[in-house]
């Protein structure tokens, strides 16, 4: 029965009894008798209870909904409020939960084209820095090294510092082309592109120990992408925020996918609020249907309960405490429909709805990524 169906009966019930009872031969005195008061009173409190009982009935999914739209967050999609309640409610949720499809979807769209138009801007960028600048500074470098053949020997060695300024510039451009957009993907694969990763993070100070897989399901061009990203910008954190001296960088065969784990041995992420980097991250793994969740390692080294990819253990040792970045992407061969799981969350009134293997619906894969 509809709301405004329940409300109407209860008002018309209460309207016709008290009409029946005055067209009836039930009289009250003048004054008042105390018996006629406390009838007039148990009947007036009666029909009080009822309406606010129907009232609170009839309202309670409005209040569900309302918690369900103060949680709502479009970076953690497959969350819906439950449906109930009369007519009018019922509709006004399954509105809602439209509304948060076509949020998500658009987010998604929109997010991707912006990403893929960034990926494409670090490859124009990183191209030129290698063509232009570095070819410039090679050229520099040639030139300082005849010069240095024909000065007089007392400026030699500021010649020389000259060359070694130039050559460490060189390096860095270099560094920063490859950081841009990785070649080493393109060329040789994930697993080599990911073992270069550590290296260079392993030159700044930072043990980065690499655990790849050897039989890992085949990943499209964009989950490549996104797994190595999200690699290399847990590592950074890692090296600017942690205040870690270790690192573990695993990947390996999950169900239905490749599931990569990032772990230190630093502060933790404790209560701060998340960053430009670790919203990117979320994203990014939105983006190819995959779940990302970053938490602290537990003491006892098992890494945060928040797992991506079902129950998985760690596969090295773990000092206490740090942080430990998860994420989990579909394999090229997965199918895009599963069955819906659905939890319902009595507290805010939603239903966290995923596919079965943990994949967010309908979403697109671009090539982009953002820092």
């Amino acid at each position: 029965m509809s709301l405004f169906w329940r409300m109407f009966s209860l008002n018309a019930a209460g309207l016709v009894v008290a009409a029946a009872l005055l067209l009836g031969p039930v009289t009250v005195s003048t004054p008042v008798l105390p018996a006629e008061a406390v009838v007039v009173v148990v009947g007036l409190a009666v029909l009080l209870v009822v309406h606010a009982v129907v009232l609170r009935i009839g309202l309670a999914p409005l209040g569900r909904l309302g918690r369900a739209m103060a949680a709502a967050d479009l970076l953690s999609p497959g969350r819906r409020a439950v449906v109930g309640g009369p007519v009018e409610t019922a509709g006004l949720i399954t509105t809602y939960n439209a509304m948060l499809d076509r949020l998500e979807a658009e987010r998604a769209t929109s997010a991707g084209r912006a990403l893929s138009a960034q990926e494409r801007e670090r490859q124009r960028i990183a191209r030129e820095l290698h063509d232009e600048v570095g070819q410039t500074l090679t050229a520099v470098l040639l030139q300082l090294k005849r010069v240095a053949d024909r000065v007089p020997a007392d400026l030699r060695a500021e010649v020389g510092q000259a060359q070694d300024a130039t050559r460490a510039g060189l390096d860095e451009v270099r560094r920063i082309a490859r950081r841009l957009r990785p070649g080493v993907l393109d060329e040789l694969g994930l697993l080599s592109a990911l073992r270069a990763l550590a290296a260079e993070f392993t030159e700044h100070g930072l043990t980065v120990r690499p655990d790849l897989g050897p039989a890992l399901p085949p990943l499209t061009p964009e989950a490549e992408l996104v797994v190595y990203r999200v690699a290399q910008e847990a590592l950074t954190n890692t090296a600017r925020h942690a205040a870690a001296d270790r690192a573990d960088l695993v990947l390996r065969a999950a169900p239905g996918g490749v599931e990569l784990v990032v772990r230190d041995n630093g502060r933790g992420p404790g209560a701060a609020r998340e960053g430009s980097g670790v919203r990117g991250m979320r994203e990014r793994a939105l983006l190819v249907g995959g779940r990302f969740a970053l938490g602290a390692v537990a003491g006892d080294g098992s890494g945060t309960p928040d797992t991506v990819a079902g129950p998985s253990s760690p596969s090295g040792p773990s000092a206490p405490g740090g942080t430990e970045v998860r994420l989990w992407v579909p394999s090229a061969g997965e199918s895009a429909v599963r069955a819906p799981a659905t939890v319902p969350a009595a507290d805010t009134g939603v239903t966290a709805t995923t596919p079965a293997d943990g994949r967010p619906p309908r979403r697109p894969t671009p090539e982009g990524e953002t820092r």
